[in-house]
C-alpha cells in the first residue's frame, strides 16, 4: 500500500505532539521517583480512566478480537467480557483499600501486608518477575500485532517494524515518565478510537458488502451474529456436542472460573499492574474508585463494537486464511492467522483517512508499551533495584535506572515479538500461567490468615502446571487445562497457608490500621486492636453496587449491539435502563464517598 502525502503529514503531525508532550514532562518527572513513575500521586480520575482505556486500546486488542470472531463468532468475545465482572470487584472492593495502602507499586504491597524473609524475598522476586517476564510478554504480544499491521499496510518487514515502533516508543518513555504517559493518554485514546470508527465505516461500505445491512445478511456471517453461544440440539433434544463445548468454553468457564481465578495484565483480581499504578497515582480514594469505574464502563461497554463490525466484514472479504495469504503474498505464511483479518481490512481505508487510522495504531501501540514499560521499570527500580541493590541511591540515580530499565525491557520485547505468531495463542499462554492465583489476590485483603508462603506456593504451581501443559500432551481441551491448573493451584496455596507460620503480629495491626477492610476475616486481628478505629466498608451496599454496574456496562454493552443489528426497541431499552442504572450508581458512590 503506498501511503499518500497528506496521510505522512497526518502522522508525523502526531509523532510531533507527543514527541513534544514528552520532552514538556521530562524536567517535572525527572525530579524524583515519585513525580516519574506515579506523577506526583495528584492524579484526577477521568485522566486516569481515559489512560487505563487508552492502555488495553492496543494494536494486538483489534486483531485479537478480529481472531476471535472469526473462529467463534460475537459470542466468542465472553472470553474477555467476563472479566468485566473482576474489574467490578476492583471498583468496589479494592480501589479504595489500594489507595489507603500508599503504597508505591503493587509489588511493595507484599512488605506492607507482609512480615519476615519470604515478604522480601517475595516483593524481590515478583518485581522481575512481573516487571520482566510479565510485561516483556505483553510487550511482545503487542509488538506481534505491529509486525502484522505494519507487514500489511507498509510493506516492511518484522525486524524493521520492530526498529521503527521501539524506538520512538522507547524516545517517548524514557524521558516523560507517568506524567506524559497520562497526558498523551488522553490524547491517544480520541485518535484510537476515531480510527477505529473509521476503520468499521470503510469495512462495511466495502465493495463486497455495500451497507450495514447487507452485511448483516451475508451468508458468511451466519452463526456468527448472536451474543451467546447458539443452542444446537440432537434429535432427542440434547445438546450437540458442538454447542456444549461452546458454552463450556465461551460462557461457563468465564463467567464461573475464570474472571476470579486467573491473573491476566490488566485484569487481574483485585487490581494490579497498570491498573494498581493509577489507582495509587489518584488525588484520594473517590478519584480511585470513579478512574477505575470509567475505565470499565468505557473499556467493555462501548469500545468492542468497531472491531467486531471489521471482524465481521472482514468473513465476506477475506472468508479463508488462504485469501488472505492470496490478497499478501509478501507476508510470511506463518504469520498468516486469523488475526491478519484486521490490518488487511485496513488496507481499503482511503487517503488522509488512512493517514489519521495509522496515526491511531501507532497512538494505541505507544500507549500500551509506555505504560508496560513505565509500570515494569518502576517494579525493576522500586522493588529490587532500590530495595535490594542500592538502597542508599539517590533519587536521579533511580530515575536513571528507571530510564535504563526502560531501554533494556524493550530490546528483549522486541526480540520475543520476532519469535511469536498468534495473539491468541499469547493470550491463552498468559492465561494458563496465571491460573488458579486469582482467588488469593482477592482474599489477602480480607483474610488475615494467607501470608507470603501462600502466594509463592501459588505462583511456583500455577507456572510449574503451565509449563507442565506444554511439554506434555495431556490430550485435554484448553477450558480443561484452566480448571485443571486453577484446582490444582489452590489446593496447593491453601494447604501451604495452614502448615506455614502466621504474618507478624504487628504487621497484621499495622495493616489493618491503614487499610481497614471489612468483613470477618479481620475479626481476629481487629479484637486485639486497643484503640477505636474508623469503621470499615460495608460489605452489603459494595455488593449491591458492584451487580448494578455489572448490569450498566453489559446493558450498555448488548443495547449499542442490538442497535446495530436494527433491534432498535430492545436496543433503546437496554441502553436507557444502563444509563439509569449508571446515573443512580454514580450518584451513590458520591454520596457515599463525600
Amino acid at each position: 500500500m503506498q501511503l499518500e502525502t497528506l496521510d505522512w503529514i497526518i502522522i508525523g503531525t502526531y509523532f510531533v505532539v507527543v514527541i513534544a508532550i514528552g520532552i514538556g514532562f521530562g524536567r517535572v518527572s525527572g525530579k524524583d521517583t515519585n513525580q516519574f513513575f506515579l506523577g506526583g500521586r495528584n492524579m484526577p480520575w477521568w485522566l486516569l480512566g481515559f489512560s487505563m482505556v487508552a492502555t488495553t486500546f492496543s494494536t494486538d486488542t483489534p486483531n485479537l478480537v478480529t481472531d476471535i470472531v472469526r473462529q467463534n463468532g460475537v459470542a466468542g468475545n465472553w472470553i474477555w467480557w467476563a472479566f468485566l465482572v473482576g474489574g467490578m470487584v476492583t471498583v468496589f472492593w479494592y480501589a479504595k483499600l489500594w489507595r489507603r495502602s500508599e503504597v508505591k507499586t503493587d509489588i511493595e504491597f507484599y512488605e506492607v501486608r507482609y512480615s519476615g524473609k519470604s515478604a522480601a524475598f517475595l516483593r524481590g522476586f515478583r518485581a522481575l518477575y512481573l516487571g520482566l517476564l510479565f510485561n516483556v510478554m505483553v510487550m511482545a504480544a503487542v509488538s506481534l500485532a505491529a509486525i502484522k499491521i505494519g507487514g500489511v499496510i507498509l510493506g516492511l518487514s518484522p525486524l524493521q517494524c520492530i526498529l521503527w515502533a521501539m524506538a520512538a516508543t522507547g524516545l517517548f518513555s524514557s524521558i516523560g515518565g507517568f506524567r506524559s504517559v497520562i497526558f498523551t493518554d488522553f490524547i491517544l485514546f480520541g485518535m484510537a478510537m476515531i480510527g477505529a470508527v473509521a476503520a468499521a465505516y470503510f469495512a462495511i461500505n466495502h465493495e463486497m458488502i455495500g451497507s450495514l445491512g447487507a452485511l448483516l445478511e451475508h451468508p458468511n456471517l451466519e452463526g456468527k451474529l448472536s451474543f451467546v453461544p447458539e443452542i444446537e440440539r440432537t434429535a432427542d433434544g440434547a445438546l450437540t456436542e458442538q454447542s456444549l463445548n461452546a458454552w463450556v468454553t465461551l460462557m461457563i468457564i468465564p463467567l464461573l472460573v475464570q474472571w476470579w481465578s486467573v491473573w491476566y495484565p490488566g485484569a487481574e483480581p483485585g487490581g494490579g499492574g497498570y491498573v494498581a499504578q493509577r489507582m495509587l497515582a489518584a488525588k484520594n480514594e473517590k478519584h480511585a474508585t470513579g478512574a477505575v469505574l470509567f475505565f470499565n464502563f468505557a473499556h467493555y461497554g462501548l469500545r468492542p463494537w468497531p472491531w467486531i463490525l471489521v471482524a465481521l466484514a472482514s468473513l465476506v472479504v477475506f472468508p479463508t486464511l488462504d485469501s488472505i495469504q492470496v490478497a499478501f503474498p509478501h507476508i510470511d505464511p506463518e504469520l498468516v492467522g486469523h488475526d491478519l483479518a484486521y490490518p488487511a481490512m485496513l488496507t481499503f481505508v482511503p487517503t488522509g483517512w488512512l493517514g489519521l487510522v495509522i496515526a491511531s495504531l501507532i497512538a494505541a501501540y505507544m500507549s500500551t508499551i509506555s505504560t508496560q514499560t513505565n509500570g515494569g521499570s518502576f517494579y525493576i527500580v522500586n522493588d529490587f533495584y532500590k530495595r535490594f541493590v542500592k538502597p542508599d541511591a539517590t533519587e536521579k540515580q533511580l530515575v536513571l535506572a528507571g530510564r535504563i530499565s526502560t531501554i533494556l525491557m524493550m530490546v528483549v520485547a522486541g526480540w520475543l515479538a520476532l519469535q511469536l505468531r498468534s495473539a491468541m495463542d499469547t493470550f491463552q499462554i498468559l492465561m494458563q500461567v496465571g491460573a488458579g492465583t486469582g482467588l488469593i489476590f482477592l482474599l489477602r485483603w480480607y483474610w488475615w490468615r494467607i501470608n507470603a508462603f501462600s502466594e509463592i506456593a501459588a505462583m511456583i504451581s500455577s507456572f510449574a502446571i503451565a509449563v507442565a501443559f506444554k511439554v506434555f500432551d495431556f490430550d485435554l481441551a484448553w477450558w480443561q487445562e484452566l480448571v485443571t491448573g486453577v484446582a490444582l493451584t489452590t489446593v496447593v496455596w491453601v494447604v501451604v497457608t495452614f502448615i506455614s507460620p502466621a504474618t507478624d503480629k504487628g504487621v497484621l495491626e499495622a495493616f489493618y490500621r491503614k487499610v481497614r477492610p471489612g468483613g470477618p476475616g479481620w475479626t481476629r486481628v481487629r479484637n486485639q486492636i486497643p484503640e477505636t478505629l474508623p469503621e470499615s466498608d460495608p460489605l452489603v451496599p459494595q455488593l449491591t453496587s458492584l451487580i448494578m454496574g455489572i448490569a450498566s456496562v453489559y446493558g450498555f454493552l448488548f443495547g449499542i449491539g442490538r442497535l446495530i443489528y436494527g433491534d432498535i426497541l430492545v436496543g433503546v431499552a437496554l441502553v436507557v435502563m444502563a444509563s439509569i442504572l449508571g446515573y443512580i450508581l454514580v450518584a451513590r458512590e458520591s454520596s457515599h464517598q463525600g
